[in-house]
C-alpha cells in the first residue's frame, strides 16, 4: 500500500534525509521517499506488518509534524503554507526591526572617517563600555526570540543524533552570544578592552539574515507548484444537480457517481461524465492543452473543471472527486514529484552526512587556529563562520524543485511526466518508436478519395452513404460521415442484406446497390478490370478500396483510409533535426504501413508486428545501444510501453497504455512528442546549474570560511558575509529553477 502525507518541520535536506532513513527503516515499510521542496513524504508499506499509525509515529518521534494531501485544502497553496509564511514574515520584522540599532550602536563607529555614526556619550564603548555592551546585548535578545524556533529545532536534532542547519545556525550564534555575554562579565570587572569584540552583533545579524533567506524560499517554494495550483482552482465549487426531478445547487464534493447534472452556458464542469441531453462547446484547454473547443452531444465524454462555452447539455457523472481526469492529473504530478530522478540522489547522500562533517570542519579549523595563534577571539570567529556559511538546503532544492516547475509546466501543456527518472531519462532519448494507429493517424478511418466511373459523384456517395446507414461496419460509418460532410440527404433503404466479410446489398430509390470488396463484386458477375488502375493507385498509397455497382454495373470507388494526423510529419521532422532516429511499428501490412511512413516522413518501418513482439522489437534496439521511446494509445502497446526506456502514452488511449507509461500527451499529438523531450533537456540543464552552483558554493565556501585564503595573507570571511552567503544560496537555486515556468513548449 502506499500513502502519501505532508511533512512539516523540516528547515533543510539534511531534515529530509534523517525522515526518509527513519522511516525507511520501520519494520514493513518497503520504501520511502521524502521531497524537502514539496515537503511531502510518499511511503510504501506492507499492512500485514505496519500501518499508517506506526508510519505517523515514527514522523513524530523525530521531532517532525504531518498532515493530510488534499486536494481541496492545496487549491491556493494551502493554509498551512500562507500561515508559515506569514509566521517567517513576522518574525523577519521582528528581528529587521532590532538588528538594524544594533549595527548602529555596534559598527556605526567603525565606518571611515566623515561617515562614522557618533553615538551619545552614555553608550558609547569609549565612555560607558558598559552600558555600550548592555543595549546591544538588549538588543540581541528580541532577535534571538525571534528565531527560536533555530534553538529548538537544532537542539531537537542534535539530541536526535541527527544535527541539520538548525542545528549549525545554532551552535554558532550561540557560540557568538555566548562569548558576548563572557565579555560582559569581564567588562563588569572592569576589562573594558572587551567592548571592542562583543559578537552580539554577529549573532543578531546571522538570525537575521537567515529569517530573511527563509522567507524568500518559502515564498519561492510555494510558487514553484504555481501551474498546477492554477489547474486546481479550475474547479468548480458548487455543482447544479438533478434529484428527484427537481435542480438543486449542491457543493460539487456531495455530487455521486450516477447523478445527473446541469450544465448551463459559462458553467465549469463539476465531475466527469457522459452526455445524455443536450449540445454544447467546451473548453478543455486545461486539461489538454489544446485551445481548440471541443463540440459535445449525446454520448460524448465531459471532464471536471472544463469550461462549457456556450449550449445547455444535461450529463451522467461517472467519476466524481480524486477519479475525475483532473484529480489524475495532479495525482501523477505528485508522482513525479515522490520518485526521484537517479541524479537527486547524489545530493541527497551528501546532505544526509553533511552536516556532522561540517561540525567536525568547524570545529578543526578553531581547534588549528587556536593552537597557531593562542587568540580565542580570532578561532572563535573562523568556528562561527565555518557552521554558517555551510547549507545544505541548496543541495536538496537542486533537484525536487526544478522537477517541481517541470512537471506543473508539462502538466500545464498537457504534458504529464509522471516520474522524475522519465524527466532524466527522456533527454537522452536518441531513437523513437510511433505505434500506427491512433498515434500516427487518427485511428478511425475516413474517405479519402471518390472515383466515379459513370454516376455523378455525388450521385454515387449518397446512395453508398444512404445504403451503409444499415450498416455497422467502421469503413461504412466512414462514408455515412462523409457525406454527410457533403450535406447530402439519405435515402430508404430497402431489402437489406449483409455479407460478412464481403459487403451489403439494397435497393434504394429504384436502383440495386451492391457496397463492397472485389470479392462481392466477383460472386455478383460484375466486372472489376476497369477499376484496377484506381485500386492499385489507392492501395499504394495504403487506402481500401471499396467498389460500388449500381443496378450490376460498377459505378464506382470509395477509397477509405486511416489518415495520417496533421501534425505528424511536423514532429518526425523536428525530432530529426534535434538528432533523434525515428521509427513506425504497427500490424498492419507492409504496404499500407510504408505508405503511412511516407507520409510522415519516417524512414524505418516494422510492419505485420504482432502485439506481443512489439516489446521485443524495442528490445532489439535497446540492445544496439539506442535510449529507445515507445509513442503508443492501445492496448497492444502496453508491454512495448513498459519495455521502452521512456514510455509516452498518447491522451485519449486505453487506461491500460497510460498505466504504461512514463509520459502521458494528454492532446494526442504526436508534435508533443519533440516537446516533452525539449521540456527534459531544458529541466535537467536546470538541475545540473542547480547541483553547480550549489556543491561549487559549499566546496569554495567552507575552505574560505575556515581561513584558508587567509593563510596565504588573504582576507577573512565575516560570520555576517557567510549568513548572507548562505541564504544567497538557497535563494539562487529556487530563482533558477522558477525560470522554467517561462520556457515556450510549441506543440502546435
Amino acid at each position: 500500500m502506499k500513502y502519501q502525507l505532508r511533512l512539516t518541520g523540516m528547515t533543510c535536506a539534511a531534515c529530509a534525509a534523517r525522515a526518509e532513513k527513519s522511516v525507511g527503516k520501520l519494520a514493513g515499510v518497503l520504501s520511502c521517499a521524502v521531497n524537502f521542496a514539496a515537503e511531502r513524504i510518499s511511503v510504501e508499506y506492507d499492512p500485514k506488518v505496519t500501518d499508517l499509525d506506526a508510519i505517523k509515529k515514527r514522523i513524530e518521534k523525530n521531532g517532525f509534524g504531518w498532515s493530510e494531501i488534499k486536494i481541496e485544502a492545496d487549491k491556493k497553496g494551502g493554509p498551512k503554507k500562507k500561515d508559515e509564511i506569514n509566521l517567517l514574515r513576522g518574525r523577519l520584522f521582528l528581528a529587521a526591526a532590532f538588528a538594524a540599532p544594533l549595527l548602529y550602536v555596534a559598527m556605526g563607529h567603525m565606518l571611515p572617517f566623515g561617515f562614522a555614526l557618533p553615538l551619545p556619550k552614555i553608550i558609547s564603548h569609549q565612555s560607558s563600555p558598559l552600558n555600550f555592551t548592555l543595549v546591544q546585548l538588549f538588543l540581541t535578545v528580541p532577535i534571538l526570540f525571534a528565531g527560536r524556533h533555530f534553538y529548538f529545532n537544532g537542539l531537537r536534532a542534535v539530541i536526535l543524533r541527527s544535527p541539520n542547519m538548525d542545528s549549525l545556525i545554532a551552535m554558532g550564534t550561540s557560540a557568538a552570544f555566548g562569548y558576548g555575554l563572557y565579555a560582559a562579565a569581564q567588562i563588569m570587572r572592569g576589562f573594558n578592552e572587551y567592548a571592542d569584540h562583543l559578537y552580539f552583533e554577529t549573532a543578531g545579524v546571522i538570525v537575521t539574515l537567515i529569517l530573511l533567506g527563509k522567507t524568500i524560499e518559502a515564498v519561492s517554494k510555494g510558487r514553484t507548484g504555481e501551474a498546477i495550483k492554477k489547474l486546481m482552482e479550475l474547479a468548480p465549487a458548487t455543482a447544479v444537480v438533478v434529484r428527484g426531478g427537481v435542480e438543486k445547487e449542491i457543493p460539487v464534493g456531495d455530487v455521486k457517481i450516477g447523478d445527473i447534472l446541469i450544465i448551463k452556458p459559462g458553467s465549469k464542469i463539476p465531475a466527469d461524465g457522459v452526455v445524455t441531453e443536450g449540445a454544447a462547446t467546451a473548453d478543455e484547454s486545461m486539461l489538454t492543452g489544446e485551445s481548440m473547443p471541443v463540440d459535445k452531444k449525446a454520448g460524448d465524454r465531459v471532464f471536471a473543471a472544463t469550461l462549457s462555452i456556450n449550449g445547455f447539455i444535461k450529463f451522467r457523472a461517472e467519476k466524481v472527486g480524486e477519479d475525475t481526469a483532473l484529480a489524475q492529473i495532479i495525482k501523477f504530478v505528485g508522482d513525479a514529484l515522490d520518485k526521484k530522478a537517479p541524479i537527486a540522489k547524489l545530493a541527497d547522500r551528501v546532505s544526509g552526512v553533511f552536516v556532522p562533517v561540517v561540525f567536525c570542519i568547524a570545529a578543526a579549523a578553531f581547534v588549528g587556529w587556536f593552537i597557531a595563534t593562542r587568540d580565542v577571539r580570532f578561532s572563535l570567529t573562523i568556528f562561527i563562520s565555518v557552521l554558517v556559511i555551510a547549507c545544505p538546503c541548496a543541495l536538496g532544492l537542486a533537484t525536487p524543485t526544478a522537477v517541481m516547475v517541470g512537471a506543473g509546466k508539462g502538466a500545464a501543456g498537457g504534458i504529464l511526466i509522471k516520474s522524475g527518472s522519465a524527466f532524466e531519462t527522456a533527454h537522452k532519448i536518441n531513437f523513437v518508436v510511433f505505434d500506427k494507429t491512433g498515434t500516427i493517424t487518427e485511428g478511425r478511418p475516413e474517405v479519402t478519395d471518390v472515383a466515379s466511373f459513370y454516376a455523378d459523384e455525388s450521385r454515387l456517395l449518397q446512395l453508398a452513404a444512404s445504403a451503409e446507414k444499415s450498416s455497422e461496419h467502421p469503413l461504412g460509418e466512414a462514408v455515412v460521415k462523409h457525406a454527410a460532410k457533403k450535406n447530402l440527404p439519405l435515402l430508404p433503404a430497402a431489402d437489406f442484406v449483409s455479407e460478412t466479410g464481403r459487403g451489403i446489398f439494397c435497393r434504394i430509390d429504384g436502383c440495386e446497390v451492391l457496397i463492397g470488396n472485389a470479392a462481392l463484386m466477383n460472386g455478383r458477375g460484375i466486372q472489376t478490370g476497369g477499376a484496377d488502375g484506381e485500386v492499385e493507385k489507392f492501395s499504394r498509397r495504403g487506402k481500401t478500396p471499396v467498389y460500388v455497382a449500381i443496378n450490376n454495373i460498377l459505378a464506382g470507388i470509395i477509397a477509405v483510409a486511416d489518415v495520417v494526423k496533421q501534425d505528424s510529419a511536423a514532429a518526425v521532422k523536428q525530432l530529426n533535426g534535434m538528432g533523434i532516429k525515428t521509427a513506425m511499428i504497427t500490424g498492419d501490412n507492409a504496404r499500407t504501413a510504408e505508405a503511412v511512413a511516407m507520409q510522415a516522413g519516417i524512414k524505418r518501418v516494422y510492419s505485420e508486428v504482432l502485439p506481443q513482439d512489439k516489446a521485443r522489437e524495442i528490445s532489439r534496439l535497446q540492445a544496439e545501444g539506442n535510449i529507445v521511446a515507445m509513442v503508443g494509445d492501445g492496448i497492444n502497446d502496453a508491454p512495448a510501453l513498459a519495455q521502452a526506456d521512456v514510455g509516452m502514452a498518447i491522451g485519449g488511449g486505453t487506461d491500460i497504455a497510460i498505466e504504461s507509461a512514463d509520459i502521458v500527451l494528454m492532446q494526442g499529438s504526436p508534435a508533443a512528442v519533440p516537446a516533452a523531450v525539449k521540456l527534459s533537456k531544458i529541466t535537467i540543464r536546470n538541475i545540473k546549474q542547480n547541483l553547480f552552483w550549489a556543491f561549487g558554493y559549499n566546496t569554495l565556501g567552507i575552505p574560505v570560511a575556515a581561513g584558508l585564503l587567509h593563510i596565504f595573507g588573504g582576507p577573512l570571511l565575516s560570520p555576517v558575509i557567510a549568513a548572507a552567503a548562505m541564504s544567497l544560496s538557497s535563494v539562487s537555486v529556487l530563482a533558477n529553477a522558477l525560470r522554467l515556468k517561462h520556457v515556450k513548449l510549441r506543440i502546435r
